[in-house]
């Protein structure tokens, strides 16, 4: 695979909760679950520790571990992260640091994917139109609640209260089996994962996108997912990235396109076969 990546976080001082990786064969890329700064977490490290070293980790176990399934890898790479926390982490915390998942690696003559949260896989194939895979784990229960945050002004209290009632209602729910599934501290979240193969044979390559990066097609409609893979692999992930701030600069109040953030870490990565 020939990698192209970029990411950057949503403001100037701070620090992306995004990770992006990868070698010859594989590639990682997680997106930190946010927390309000206001809630507990039960936890001393931040979420943009927990993402560099889940990340890392799994990409050693997609290179060396080529006897477990790729779900597999993900759950060794779980249960590894976990242990760095120590015993002053509480890792039983609904807060504790998470992330969303994408990764893919070569095997034989296919390639072998995963997607676990909202973060999206998007294959482009020879022919015929790209296959978008994630954000498969809707959580009904806090629909209204999203809603209700898009509703309010950025920057204002409101927003703040309704952002933290719908934080802490996704976090009780998540990894329960009432909600979705997350990347977090247990090693079963991997099995709710959506996995699968593809033959090389029938791909120009494969993207791999952060919510953030994704507003490009998905919230923002710059262009079909066809347009967004055409200008990835002509034009790189940077330009992609670039183009989604453009557009954020021009609705900072969230009122043509609502959203929960006004701007969000974003991160990009795409893979030539």
């Amino acid at each position: 695979m020939h990698v192209q990546l970029a990411g950057e976080p949503y403001g100037p001082e701070r620090e992306s909760e995004d990770f992006a990786a990868a070698s010859a064969e594989a590639l990682v890329l997680l997106d930190g679950s946010s927390t309000p700064d206001d809630l507990e977490t039960g936890c001393r490290h931040g979420t943009a520790w927990y993402a560099r070293r889940l990340g890392v980790h799994l990409l050693a176990r997609l290179t060396d571990r080529t006897d477990r399934t790729i779900a597999e890898c993900l759950a060794d790479a779980i249960a590894e992260t976990a242990a760095l926390h120590g015993g002053r982490c509480d890792l039983g915390h609904p807060n504790t640091p998470a992330a969303m998942v994408v990764a893919a690696r070569l095997s034989g003559g296919a390639l072998e994917y995963l997607v676990l949260g909202d973060s999206l896989l998007v294959l482009h194939p020879r022919d015929g139109a790209p296959r978008v895979i994630g954000d498969n784990q809707r959580f009904p229960g806090g629909e209204l609640l999203r809603r209700q945050v898009w509703t309010t002004v950025p920057g204002t209290a409101e927003r703040a209260a309704l952002y933290r009632e719908y934080a802490q209602a996704v976090r009780a729910a998540r990894n329960t089996g009432h909600g979705p599934w997350i990347a977090a501290a247990a090693p079963r979240a991997a099995e709710h994962a959506e996995t699968g193969f593809v033959p090389l044979s029938e791909l120009r390559g494969v993207a791999a996108l952060t919510d953030g990066a994704a507003r490009f097609t998905e919230r923002f409609r710059l262009g079909s997912w066809s347009d967004a893979l055409r200008l990835l692999a002509e034009s790189g992930p940077g330009e992609l990235i670039a183009q989604v701030r453009a557009v954020e600069r021009t609705d900072a109040d969230c009122v043509r396109w609502p959203r929960g953030k006004s701007s969000d870490d974003a991160s990009a990565l795409y893979a030539r076969i």
